[in-house]
């Protein structure tokens, strides 16, 4: 085998959706020399490390996927509305395939350092192999939810039975016919819930925060279904593309509090019926997610429907949250319902807290010690900037992007940081709220476009400036302070994280003025970026 150069036009980090499509697009659509690297032992990303009962997409399959190939889009297609995690990486793998990608993509390689010369105007990246390359760009495609966050439980280490994170689940692990706890209840948590309580002899869920579930309402995809999406695929991409979430359905223009209640209540039921987080915060109504009157309409709606699936009152209660619904929007299929099963004990750690972990299980102040094989921690990730802290990342001057970002990350676009030239986020911090493939996509596009367009220039360097950084950060900091999301503490503002500050991640305007946003921006000449400099790449 011919020995792989070590100085590259750009190197990838990552190769799940992002780092993918990134590789393509930069090597097969500038034709620049790429590698990818990743850590894993396969492609994927989320979809490769995720292999718990239950993973899979929470938005609709025909837009959990890409769209810049129209062949693709006719020739893939899924089995049921969500698609589940084997089929999402199969169809990752097929896309890797496809593009011909998978000789540029070093596997079981984890970027340990990126320093910046600035005489040269080049990114050294070294690896745990310490391999050292060098390149022009380097684009982070490190996925916003892949470093896992554990509780800080006494006891930790001396469980004798098996311990697990979501996000890094063995293949060969299989929970069948065991006593398993599980801690945590968010769209990871419930989703492995609702799987776990069918095959293990006993489940007990943890539960520090009570979640607003609605049904997910999947099911075999029919031919008909398909096949008016693949004549009519470019509209429905057109339409998402121009939406707030992306997530595929009409989202309502209109205030909860501009109907009767019994209207309100007909469209909560309607949405209910059919499925899906997404549809029944944005869909059903235009106002949920920031007028507190609305919120409480679907809010007591959803709490109406947990009072009158679960039997026994004192669970139900239990499963009841208080606060805004204005978190992350869940679905799965009978969450609740799998609270009436014998095999299924909820533990609130609210009212009654975990106290330690003992070589047999968990203990909780009640005095009770849940005897366990399996321990699943459904606990969350470091979002956004996690990933990026663990790699030693040095800019202009050798500063540091992990001391740069402190307590609170900052971005231009959730893509560019000042002082970091030619170093790409793809869904960094101040990244657009959306469904995550068409938002990915929509990056991954503009990067490339950015580094072709420096490329025709012959400028050596794409850098954001402070001031466009500033701006766009405290731009991203009010919008999300006139949302409800603001006031409820979850992962979107890095409240699931102990001891770390509470920082805005998001860009709230919708993926619509997102892309109108930079769309401006190429318009006018790159503004809030500098290009500068002269180079030219190996290619040509």
């Amino acid at each position: 085998m011919p020995r792989k150069p070590t100085h590259l036009d750009s190197i990838v980090i990552g190769a799940g959706f992002a780092g993918i499509y990134m590789l393509h697009k930069l090597r097969n659509t500038l034709g620049l020399n790429v590698r990818a690297f990743e850590r894993g032992t396969g492609i994927g990303g989320t979809w490769h490390w995720n292999r718990y009962p239950g993973a899979a997409a929470d938005v609709d399959s025909i837009a959990y996927r890409y769209s810049f190939d129209s062949d693709l889009l006719r020739e893939w297609n899924w089995k049921t509305r969500y698609a589940p995690q084997p089929e999402i990486l199969a169809y990752l793998e097929h896309v890797v395939d496809r593009y011909d990608l998978r000789d540029d993509i070093q596997l079981n390689t984890t970027v340990e350092s990126l320093a910046y010369d600035e005489t040269s105007g080049l990114w050294t990246v070294r690896t745990d192999g310490g391999e050292e390359f060098t390149a022009r760009y380097v684009v982070g495609a490190l996925g916003p939810l892949s470093t896992a966050s554990f509780p800080d439980i006494e006891g930790r280490d001396g469980f004798t039975g098996t311990q697990v994170h979501t996000g890094a689940w063995p293949e060969d692990l299989d929970i069948t016919g065991k006593k398993v706890g599980v801690i945590g209840t968010g769209s990871t948590g419930t989703q492995f819930i609702g799987a776990a309580a069918k095959i293990a002899e006993h489940l007990t869920v943890f539960q520090r925060s009570a979640q607003y579930v609605v049904p997910a309402g999947d099911g075999p995809l029919s031919d008909e279904f398909i096949e008016d999406y693949r004549k009519n695929h470019k509209q429905f991409w057109e339409k998402a593309f121009n939406s707030r979430v992306a997530c595929g359905f009409e989202e309502s223009q209109i205030s909860a509090m501009s109907v009767s209640a019994e209207e309100r209540e007909r469209k909560f039921q309607e949405s209910w019926d059919a499925g899906n987080g997404f549809h029944f915060m944005f869909g059903t109504f235009a106002d949920i997610a920031f007028n507190p009157e609305s919120n409480d309409a679907a809010a007591s709606f959803i709490r109406s429907k947990i009072k009158e699936i679960v039997r026994d009152p004192e669970t139900a209660r239990k499963l009841m949250p208080t606060d805004f619904y204005a978190k992350r929007p869940i679905c799965n299929t009978d969450y609740y319902e799998t609270y009436n099963r014998d095999n299924v004990t909820l533990v609130s750690t609210k009212e009654n807290p975990i106290v330690r972990i003992t070589p047999a299980g968990v203990v909780t102040e009640d005095g009770t010690e849940h005897e366990l094989d399996v321990l699943v921690y459904a606990t969350g990730y470091e979002a956004m900037q996690g990933s990026y802290n663990r790699i030693d990342i040095r800019g202009r001057g050798g500063v540091s992007l992990r001391e740069y970002w402190g307590e609170e990350p900052s971005s231009y676009l959730g893509m560019a940081v000042n002082g970091f030239p030619n170093l790409f986020t793809v869904f960094g911090p101040n990244s657009v709220f959306s469904n995550l493939p068409p938002a990915l996509q929509t990056q991954v596009e503009w990067i490339a476009e950015t580094i072709d367009a420096a490329r025709w220039r012959g400028a050596g360097t794409v850098e954001a400036t402070a001031a466009a950084e500033k701006e766009w950060t405290a731009m991203c900091r009010e919008m999300a302070e006139h949302s409800l999301f603001a006031q409820t503490d979850s992962w979107i503002f890095g409240s699931n994280i102990p001891g770390k500050k509470r920082r805005t991640l998001f860009y709230f305007g919708g993926i619509a003025a997102y892309r109108e946003k930079l769309g401006e921006i190429v318009a006018a000449d790159y503004e809030g970026f500098t290009l500068d400099g002269e180079v030219s790449l190996t290619a040509t």
